[in-house]
């Protein structure tokens, strides 16, 4: 595929903070690509400098082979989607649509043109005579999409746009975003600290904390393959554990030996061990690799979700077998459960879950104060 930004060794501080450190990015033709990570990790910093609203004080913006560091917003063909959507609330639907071109002098019968066509990618045929304060968030934001795909952009940025959505329009707008981008062809850059969103519609995920990249790849890598315990944490649950690499697809963690499918660490080097709730089996206690007691049960609907004790260290289980509170249970790990990482800055940091069971015992500790 043909790249058509890179970035390349970009930094950027505010009042002698760093936001972005030296990162390097390529984005592709065609390719629905997500910036995702916690509120100040640097991800909505490295859109605006693609768009030319921030300026990198280290570093160059390289789109379709030239160098457009220092050019403006409206000198790149590059649109922008913002959260509040930032419509004319005194034009109707089809101004709004049509202000780019009516920008650029285009004619008439073209405007009316490529604006029907806009509307019906949107699904908002019908509404060209509507006023825009008269429209639901999700309507407004296909406007405001609308507007930024008109002129043909090569890169449609998109700065959290879903996130003023509820729940249920969020999920339905995932969907047509992502058809919006497969039909037009248009390369999505997208911006979001919600996992399930970069998962659900993303080509490549890139994971940022700290104003660095920490991994970038397709949604399924990134899931089942974080680099560190970091990204184990923020996408999705995990159990963390320390293990010992004893040898090749062979680790030592919570007392027990297992098999696993990684190789190639040092022999008894120390590593993060990762195991996703949704990869334990529950099985008697007897049959169970490992053994402990079960401290909450919740339900979520299409499963439950368990914590489990094991000598001190609180696993999460998800599982559709329930099993109660105070309960004694096994846990079986197939090796192919099990992912191996290497030593981090984040060791340590991310790992099990006791404050599922803490924040409880907290809670009743302070009825109880009140009550004496």
């Amino acid at each position: 595929m043909k790249k058509v930004i890179e970035l390349k060794n970009i930094s950027k501080s505010f009042d002698g903070e760093t936001v972005l450190d030296h990162i390097d990015l390529d984005i592709y033709d065609n390719e629905f690509l997500t910036l995702l990570g916690p509120s100040g990790c640097g991800k909505t910093t490295t859109l605006r400098i693609i768009g030319g609203f921030e300026t990198a004080d280290e570093g160059d913006v390289i789109f379709m082979g030239e160098n457009i560091s220092s050019f403006p917003p409206h000198k790149r063909n590059v649109n922008t989607v913002f959260q509040r959507y930032a419509l004319f609330p005194h034009l109707n639907v089809f101004e709004n649509v049509a202000f780019p071109l009516r920008e650029k002098k285009t004619p008439k019968n073209e405007i009316e043109t490529k604006v029907h066509e806009m509307l019906d990618l949107v699904a908002l045929t019908g509404f060209d005579k509507r006023s825009v304060s008269t429209l639901s968030g999700g309507q407004q934001q296909r406007v405001a999409i609308a507007r930024a795909l008109i002129s043909h952009p090569k890169v449609l940025l998109l700065d959290e746009p879903l996130a003023a959505l509820d729940l249920k329009l969020r999920k339905d707008m995932q969907q047509e975003l992502k058809n919006i981008q497969k039909t037009t062809g248009i390369t999505f850059v997208f911006v979001t600290h919600d996992q399930e969103e970069a998962l659900s519609m993303s080509d490549t995920v890139v994971v940022m904390s700290e104003g660095q990249i920490q991994q970038i790849g397709t949604p399924i890598d990134v899931y089942n393959e974080p680099t560190n315990a970091f990204v184990a944490d923020f996408i999705g649950e995990s159990n963390i554990l320390d293990g010992i690499m004893l040898a090749d697809r062979k680790v030592s963690f919570s007392g027990h030996i297992f098999e696993c499918v990684d190789a190639g660490f040092g022999e008894k080097e120390p590593v993060d061990v990762v195991v996703r709730p949704e990869d334990v089996d529950i099985v008697s206690e007897e049959k169970g690799m490992l053994r402990g007691i079960v401290t909450s049960v919740t339900f979520k609907g299409v499963h439950y979700e368990i914590i489990v004790d094991i000598n001190g260290f609180k696993w999460m289980i998800q599982t559709t077998d329930f099993v109660d509170v105070d309960e004694h249970i096994g846990l079986y790990i197939e090796p192919d459960a099990i992912h191996i990482m290497k030593k981090s800055k984040y060791s340590g940091m991310f790992g099990d879950y006791s404050s599922f069971s803490n924040e409880l015992d907290e809670l009743s500790d302070a009825e109880s104060e009140i009550e004496e």
